[in-house]
């Protein structure tokens, strides 16, 4: 009896470690549930539109409720990230397209300092507002765990697509083009 007892305690503890990773992967935050829905075809109304953020360099403050009615591109982005650098550019010719279109770009800084943040700003003309996340609570209400990711908005304030990577132009003329066909 005793010579059972060391390797059924280890199959126990096996069997306890699986079980706490199956529980681990399958209760994922709430990424996977705004990911899941509009993987579906759902659109989730966006988090938290009503939570102010400061403007990046005023003392404004913003809240994505603010820009109902519009169609908005909500681009998490960090100055050191090397993809949020590489995406600038297509974000910035974007915000060209749509502005006149009743859309914009917002961009939201995510564990960034708030000069580095203006440099990239000032760096590669980006001429669309852009908020500050200081406590972070607003991007992780969307999943956001790292940037960049972005979120296409409808004129309603439901998450019609989303791309947590690097965005093109290719994704963005596709994802927007019925989006904007849509009366404001």
């Amino acid at each position: 009896m005793r010579r059972f007892l060391l390797p059924g305690l280890v199959v126990g503890a096996a069997v306890l470690l699986l079980a706490l990773l199956v529980f681990g992967v399958s209760s994922q935050g709430a990424n996977t549930s705004i990911d899941s829905l509009v993987a579906r075809g759902i659109e989730p109304v966006a988090p938290n539109a009503n939570m102010p953020l400061p403007m990046l360099g005023s003392g404004a403050t913003a809240r994505l409720a603010d820009f109902r009615g519009k169609v908005v591109v909500l681009n998490v982005f960090a100055s050191w990230c090397d993809p949020c650098q590489a995406e600038a550019p297509v974000l910035e010719r974007a915000q060209q397209t749509i502005a006149t279109k009743n859309a914009t770009v917002l961009g939201v800084t995510y564990l960034d300092t708030s000069s580095d943040s203006e440099q990239f700003v000032r760096h590669w003309h980006l001429t669309y507002p852009v908020v500050r996340d200081i406590s972070g609570n607003f991007i992780r209400s969307f999943g956001t765990t790292g940037v960049p990711e972005t979120f296409v908005i409808d004129r309603q304030g439901r998450i019609a697509a989303l791309r947590r990577y690097q965005v093109d132009s290719s994704w963005l003329d596709q994802t927007l083009r019925p989006l904007l066909a849509e009366r404001s």
